[in-house]
């Protein structure tokens, strides 16, 4: 019985988006914490850190976030916070 709800709880969890094909949560930012500009569908770029997929508006932004990747964690936090106010 375990299993099973086990496994309708991953099912759930692909269905809704919450998980990724990788185990990643993705964190649902819209704005580039790097650049400050609004992430793109078609130009943008994703970022892994601590399980969590980032967006960035594009492949340039990717370098500054690894190098210091709790600055931004933190600008994500910050307007995530602001979007459910």
């Amino acid at each position: 019985m375990k299993k099973i709800i086990l496994a309708l709880f991953v099912i759930s969890a692909f269905l809704l988006g919450g998980i990724s094909a990788y185990g990643l949560v993705d964190a649902g930012n819209k704005v580039c914490p790097v650049s400050g500009d609004k992430v793109n569908a078609d130009t943008k770029a994703t970022v892994e850190y601590n399980g969590t997929t980032y967006n960035l508006c594009c492949p340039m932004c990717v370098e500054p976030f690894r190098k210091d990747p709790e600055k931004y964690v933190k600008i994500v936090e910050k307007e995530l916070a602001a979007d459910k106010k």
